[in-house]
């Protein structure tokens, strides 16, 4: 599996955006992104709705393909479920804001804050709740096609919202066509 993003350069990316208003700190981090890997960031895609394991957010797509994503992930008004169990590895690079996470058998949250980088490691799962006003810059690398139902589903079974899920695997089924075309996989 051939991989184009270093989770190290993208927390400090996403460190040297810290402290500057949300939507600034987008700008930057895009743009610092975009610098690191020219011509491989979608800045065009809009903001989607997405609930997944009972977590509702909302994602903005920066980038996909068979073996990574990245995306903008966030709540204004906070937000907490399941992780899923996935066979990739999912990056949190946190933005603003705090996330709480417990794994299988912790008896104490783990707290989250501003420049720190959780890890959700392939195969485990945790619980999470993103406060009021969390965002993050999410990176997974691994089998991303496998993560589709668990991250998605829940649109198109419990809030019947087709529209984002639609939205959402169209963006990434473009995305993914042309990094095949690339000659990534």
């Amino acid at each position: 599996m051939t991989t184009l993003f270093q989770p190290e350069k993208l927390l400090e990316i996403t460190r040297s955006a810290v402290g500057q208003p949300v939507g600034q700190a987008f700008d930057t981090i895009v743009d610092a992104v975009d610098q690191e890997w020219p011509d491989r960031i979608r800045r065009d895609n809009p903001w989607l709705f997405n609930t997944a394991c009972g977590a509702m957010g909302q994602l903005k797509l920066l980038y996909g393909s068979l073996s990574e994503y990245l995306i903008l992930f966030g709540t204004p008004i906070g937000t907490e479920g399941h992780s899923g169990r996935y066979r990739a590895d999912v990056h949190d690079f946190m933005i603003k804001g705090e996330m709480w996470t417990y794994h299988e058998g912790d008896i104490e949250k783990t707290i989250y804050l501003p420049g720190d980088h959780a890890v959700l490691e392939r195969r485990r799962t945790k619980g999470y709740r993103a406060m009021e006003d969390t965002w993050m810059l999410e990176y997974a690398r691994g089998a991303i096609p496998t993560m589709l139902p668990t991250g998605s589903w829940d649109n198109l079974f419990s809030n019947l919202d087709l529209k984002a899920l639609f939205r959402l695997y169209g963006q990434y089924g473009s995305m993914c066509i042309r990094e095949l075309l690339r000659g990534k996989i």
